[in-house]
């Protein structure tokens, strides 16, 4: 998998199935980047703190960002500057090892709350109940994943306004908490890995030895368990939602300037309007941003 900087270079993921090849994640620096690990290390900290504070977590400016690596790399300094110049804002998600799911669907809800876009509402429910199919076809017992689904799809209804229990952004930064949320993405993710399992599994054979299913039920349904590109594009491709990821690490591009990588995972197959394939580029509307072990949310310009 390769991460690219244009807009117009959405390549499928599939189209790289005769050469399963991900080991470019292994390139954004993990524990040699003393800089980004040390600021991490600290984000697991917090989570007890976070429990005392309010559940209002507002908007920072990409230069609080900076403030935290003043005495680190010139070159994450000279990335978040590029940043600043694409993103208003970021917002800031626990480190508890859920922030993948939590980032996520606190981005998708809250572009509801923001579109009010009811054909998307619509469409997302017919999704929900095609992932319950999954879930049933592959052997789960109901029971533990309908309180989840159920918990999304309210959801889903109170952002939308005009409704007697709608919810404001406020009320939605405080439900975002609910681990609920992260465990209805966790079974979605586990459900097409697995319904996928010939396409997913030389991948995961990548990242570990055991099997397709072993992989889902160590490295996606457990919580706290670190998200990667297989649970990205199985999310992705599960739900029919497109996300960017935006990589900020200390590498330098070839020229010897400074960029900052992305990479566009897009849906794939079904009739999902978002589907790669289409002639139209695909822009996603939730953008995340990567620093190893965490994943909070960007704000376009």
């Amino acid at each position: 998998m390769q991460n690219h900087e244009a807009d117009g270079e959405l390549d499928s993921l599939t189209k790289s199935l005769p050469n399963p090849d991900f080991d470019d994640w292994a390139k954004f620096p993990d524990e040699d980047d003393d800089d980004i690990m040390h600021l991490n290390s600290s984000l697991h900290a917090e989570v007890e703190a976070e429990a005392d504070q309010s559940h209002k977590v507002p908007f920072e400016p990409l230069s609080s960002l900076a403030t935290e690596y003043q005495s680190g790399s010139t070159i994450l300094l000279e990335k978040i500057k590029v940043l600043s110049q694409q993103y208003v804002a970021i917002r800031r998600t626990r480190g508890d090892g859920n922030c993948f799911y939590r980032s996520f669907m606190f981005s998708y809800l809250e572009h509801i709350l923001e579109s009010q876009d009811q054909a998307e509402v619509d469409r997302i429910k017919a999704n929900v109940e095609q992932c319950r199919k999954t879930l049933q076809s592959l052997g789960y017992a109901e029971f533990t994943f309908e309180d989840f689904f159920a918990l999304f799809l309210e959801q889903l209804e109170t952002v939308l306004q005009g409704n007697e229990t709608s919810m404001s952004h406020d009320e939605l930064l405080s439900r975002s908490r609910d681990q609920s949320i992260s465990d209805y993405g966790e079974f979605v993710t586990s459900g097409e890995i697995r319904k996928r399992s010939e396409f997913f599994e030389p991948f995961v054979l990548g990242l570990t030895n055991g099997t397709v299913e072993q992989f889902c039920k160590s490295s996606v349904e457990p919580m706290g368990e670190e998200s990667d590109h297989v649970h990205i594009t199985a999310l992705s491709d599960a739900l029919g939602v497109p996300i960017r990821v935006v990589y900020l690490d200390r590498s330098s591009c070839d020229s010897g300037g400074v960029s900052v990588n992305h990479h566009d995972f897009v849906p794939v197959g079904g009739d999902n309007p978002n589907a790669s394939g289409s002639s139209e580029t695909v822009r996603p509307f939730i953008t995340l941003l990567y620093r190893p072990g965490h994943y909070d949310i960007l704000y376009p310009m």
